[in-house]
């Protein structure tokens, strides 16, 4: 087997200092994906800054946790149209709910308009805070991918190994809930990745860790994925207070990185490509 590595970044359209980075990284880094946040408070600016980009490819981030809606319905939304933090009370209400669940059902599937109406080509999906482990948001999230050409999904699996850390009860439990995503994305006749690499670092993935991967990364397809930004914002603050984006987009400017990917003979490569 041969190495390959897709190189991303969620949260496209969050926020402008979000937008600014990605482009750059595009521009002047390695990054070649991104996953936009519809609904986000500048996913208008994302939009414009992607059709310049034409190299750049981008999928949808899907939002059912932590982030703004589509359509601010009551049953998965506070006043605001904000989906609430509590992944737990959340998950618990997708899965026994029915009210919950037909609510976040056609929500993904307006996320999935919203994005056709952009005319972007859908390069990918995966979902914010990687919520379509949850088995209800995954069914909905390929369902509703399926009839607007999805062909991959993120697998959010990082092998304990190569981040230089032991594989704990977490990682086991954390394996079943993918094996079930797996499942999932390989009946629908989808693409995705072998390993994830972002999980143990995420908001942290400097220079010298990226650097000090890359040389470790497993056989198959690993996606490298990334929180740049060009600053903090308040609301970035607020969800993300320990979060280092700059240090992140200064992993993916970096010319070591670059040089890295080259003499480990690691082909970067897009979702397109599986």
């Amino acid at each position: 087997m041969t190495r390959r590595a897709i190189v991303s970044a969620d949260d496209f359209g969050m926020s402008l200092e979000v937008n600014e980075a990605i482009e750059a990284a595009h521009r002047k880094g390695v990054l070649s994906t991104a996953s936009l946040m519809v609904a986000g408070d500048a996913a208008s600016d994302a939009i414009r800054r992607a059709k310049s980009m034409p190299d750049l490819r981008v999928g949808l981030h899907v939002v059912a946790i932590e982030g703004k809606s589509v359509l601010d319905l009551p049953a998965i939304t506070d006043e605001q149209g904000w989906f609430g933090r509590d992944q737990l009370r959340l998950g618990v209400e997708y899965f026994f709910s029915p009210h919950a669940r037909s609510a976040i059902r056609r929500e993904i599937e307006a996320q999935y308009r919203v994005f056709a109406r952009t005319g972007l080509p859908l390069d990918h999906a995966n979902a914010h805070k990687h919520m379509h482990l949850h088995p209800t948001v995954g069914r909905f999230l390929i369902e509703s991918g399926l009839s607007h050409g999805l062909r991959a999904v993120r697998s959010p699996f990082e092998p304990p190994e190569p981040v230089d850390a032991k594989d704990s009860f977490g990682d086991r439990a954390l394996r079943r809930w993918i094996g079930v995503l797996r499942h999932q994305i390989h009946k629908a006749g989808l693409k995705t990745n072998d390993w994830c690499f972002g999980l143990r670092w995420s908001g942290h993935m400097t220079p010298d860790r990226i650097r000090s991967l890359i040389p470790k990364l497993p056989d198959g397809v690993s996606e490298i994925y990334f929180h740049p930004a060009t600053a903090q914002n308040a609301m970035m603050h607020r969800f993300m207070p320990t979060y280092d984006q700059e240090g992140e987009l200064a992993a993916l400017l970096d010319s070591g990185v670059r040089d890295a990917f080259t003499r480990e003979s690691v082909r970067q490569i897009g979702w397109s490509d599986l």
